[in-house]
């Protein structure tokens, strides 16, 4: 009860500590180009689902490209070949609730997990990407993703970001967190486990929510479309639901007791926000 009480009570400081020091991202912002990098079949919406909703009420050109498969989630219960299609099969019913055309979702299809040990051909296709689309704005995955959450999100911001140092592009990048909220104060579960670890493991939390509060300083404010992020999110059969009634099937609502999954309902979505410039050795 006390750890609980404690996690609340910074939870809201955090937050409301994070709140003053943001900046909202205006419609002139709101208005431009933009190609949103996924690691997984869900991740876009996630992270990004309120922003992309408010980018295309703006007539925004909007683009999602999701890097790996998604094959590897629930594997131990079906195929990956079957899940691969089920995963690729919702995420174009999710970004169609988001208001993207199927024709602006690009699935780059590298194995789940692996995204690593294809890092050269995912650079060399990212970067084809972004110099026929030429986007005003990225969003990738935050660059202080926990790698327990998975090695894909980090190794998703280290392709597109290689990706845009080779193609001499300049824009806006906008990092979202997913894996992220799974720290301290965010989530009391992990805490709980936390607590009985070492001083070392107790102020890494600590440290990840101060990392928030210096580095997600712009917010999309997303509470006139959440119902809209809530109705794509649900499109992710696999994710979200029990499939073949299997009790052991896992979803998102079962990570840190559902707190986790609240993250993402919140009325803003926050980014790292940050102008990239081609580097001197681009001509």
């Amino acid at each position: 009860m006390y750890v609980d009480n404690l996690n609340e009570y910074c939870r809201r400081i955090f937050k409301s500590s994070m709140n003053n020091f943001m900046c909202e991202i205006g419609e002139n912002d709101l208005r431009k180009s933009a190609i949103i990098f996924s690691p997984h079949p869900d991740d876009e919406t996630l992270g990004c689902g309120g922003t992309i909703i408010k980018k295309k009420r703006f007539d925004a050109d909007v683009s999602i490209v999701i890097l790996t498969d998604g094959s590897q989630s629930h594997s131990a219960f079906i195929s990956r070949d079957e899940l691969k299609f089920m995963r690729a099969r919702n995420a174009l019913a999710a970004t169609h609730v988001l208001g993207v055309d199927e024709n602006d979702v690009f699935f780059l299809e590298f194995e789940n997990r692996k995204l690593y040990e294809n890092f050269n051909s995912a650079v060399q296709k990212v970067k084809e990407i972004l110099m026929d689309l030429q986007p005003e704005e990225i969003f990738i995955p935050y660059y202080k993703e926990p790698l327990f959450w998975s090695t894909d999100h980090l190794a998703t911001t280290k392709v597109v970001l290689s990706a845009l140092a080779l193609s001499g592009l300049n824009t806006v990048i906008n990092e979202y967190p997913i894996g992220f909220w799974g720290h301290w104060p965010w989530t009391s579960t992990l805490l709980q486990d936390v607590w009985k670890k070492s001083l070392y493991a107790w102020t890494s939390y600590l440290f990840s929510g101060l990392y928030m509060l210096k580095d997600f300083r712009f917010f999309v404010q997303i509470n006139d479309v959440l119902e809209i992020k809530r109705a794509a999110l649900f499109k992710y059969k696999t994710q979200m639901t029990r499939l073949f009634s299997n009790l052991n099937w896992p979803i998102l609502e079962d990570v840190s007791n559902g707190e986790f999954l609240k993250c993402f309902f919140q009325d803003r979505e926050v980014f790292r926000r940050y102008s990239f410039v081609k580097p001197a050795f681009i001509n």
